[in-house]
């Protein structure tokens, strides 16, 4: 069943079918004609089962929360303070650009609001400094995949629903993993700015200024710190983190830094409900999917065929990560997660590997796809924003792709990378 699901699948993608129809007709028409007829009926009945789910109530809040602080004028905070810091240096923009994506990671956990938000301020900022068009629409595609890695992440939260793991360790998995890919990207800029020539994007600001800009950014920046150092200390669960930075993006947008007026909630909750409809639809047709996928007793014949393969899980993890990469250009990172989760994450647990660490190497593999030619979400996200050809902003990103990529198998064989935090807190083993 697993080896005709994924053609027919990807036809009825191709002849324009939503996601999440397609993950519920292609084994509804399969186990129609393999006469299971029982089954279809277990298969849509856990469409809703998958979606009621106290843990998945984080992303609706999540997302929420990043809603009010983008409409709140709060990314513009995390500019202003990300130009103090580094907008001197040669290329300066663009640095400013990587470190406004790590920081609105800690807010959002999400690769599109990313691009969306600082690409419509940064892009043409770039532009009239010199940079080329497809260059600054480039280099915020290729920084806005740290949102779903530094926590808090949707991606994680539904692969921790999915897979059964703890969403506080997964969490603290990706803090390192998304600094380095930050740093990384920053690194390729220096090359390319001390090769181009690029532009600085200010004077040198003196200490006191960066005091005023780091105060101005306090209060965006402490969203991270209460989600993060509530969960780790047990006051709360990860999904009543999110509610409480929701009402933290309240306070401080209406009460705060006053930016927020109550006539901008309507629409700031309508798209947040459009937005986590769409995920929470998916993630419960996955999970009728992950039923009857288990049913068909799939995983333990794939687990079968990829042993008979090798049993070196060294040269697994290579085959896998290439696997991955060829999926996520095509498909999004959620509903990647949500199929191959349940097929590939029990085999390397029996192979021996973390299963927080695995978790974090498909993670951050599929989200680098987000970015990737010739699907990447992203892309088609800088390119509305940017008003660049997706083929030009391709070209342009492929030096920061293979950063990413180096960084994704610096994860890949060095665990500590990634399991050092959890293990030191006691959210893994």
């Amino acid at each position: 069943m697993l080896v005709w699901f994924l053609p027919l699948f990807l036809v009825l993608l191709m002849i324009g079918l939503p996601v999440v129809f397609g993950l519920l007709a292609a084994p509804g028409i399969l186990l129609y004609l393999n006469g299971q007829e029982k089954d279809i009926t277990l298969l849509y009945r856990n469409v809703y089962n998958g979606m009621d789910s106290f843990p998945l109530m984080a992303i609706p809040f999540f997302m929420l929360a990043g809603e009010l602080m983008n409409r709140g004028g709060i990314t513009m905070r995390l500019v202003e303070f990300s130009q103090a810091m580094m907008g001197h240096f040669r290329g300066g923009l663009a640095h400013v650009n990587i470190l406004s994506s790590m920081l609105f990671a800690g807010l959002s956990g999400s690769a599109v609001a990313d691009t969306s938000a600082l690409g419509s301020m940064l892009i043409p900022a770039m532009e009239k400094q010199g940079y080329t068009r497809k260059f600054a629409a480039a280099i915020t595609a290729a920084s806005s995949v740290i949102g779903p890695i530094i926590p808090p992440s949707g991606i994680m939260i539904i692969y921790a629903y999915v897979m059964g793991e703890s969403v506080a360790a997964l969490f603290l998995a990706g803090i390192v993993p998304g600094i380095m890919v930050g740093l990384g990207l920053m690194l390729m800029v220096k090359l390319q700015a001390d090769k181009y020539d690029f532009p600085v994007a200010t004077k040198k600001h003196s200490w006191g200024e960066r005091g005023q800009a780091s105060l101005k950014a306090f209060f965006p920046l402490m969203t991270p710190v209460i989600i993060l150092g509530g969960i780790l200390a047990g006051v709360f669960t990860p999904t009543e983190a999110a509610a409480v930075a929701v009402a933290y993006a309240l306070f401080i947008g209406l009460f705060v830094m006053r930016t927020l007026k109550l006539s901008d909630l309507p629409e700031v909750l309508g798209r947040s409900g459009l937005t986590s409809a769409v995920v929470l639809l998916l993630v419960g047709a996955a999970m009728a999917f992950k039923t009857v996928v288990s049913l068909s007793h799939a995983p333990e014949a794939m687990a079968e065929f990829v042993l008979s393969l090798t049993s070196n899980p060294l040269i697994l993890l290579l085959l896998i990560n290439l696997l991955l990469f060829v999926v996520g250009m095509f498909l999004d990172a959620g509903p990647a997660i949500i199929i191959l989760g349940p097929i590939l994450g029990p085999i390397f647990v029996e192979l021996g590997v973390d299963p927080i660490h695995f978790a974090i190497i498909m993670s951050v593999n599929l989200t680098v796809g987000l970015a990737t030619p010739p699907m990447g979400l992203v892309l088609f996200v800088a390119s509305s924003v940017s008003g660049e050809r997706v083929e030009a902003i391709s070209k342009a990103i492929l030096p920061f792709l293979a950063v990413e990529i180096v960084v994704i198998f610096l994860i890949t064989y060095f665990e500590p990378l990634s399991m050092t935090i959890p293990r030191l807190t006691g959210f893994a083993n």
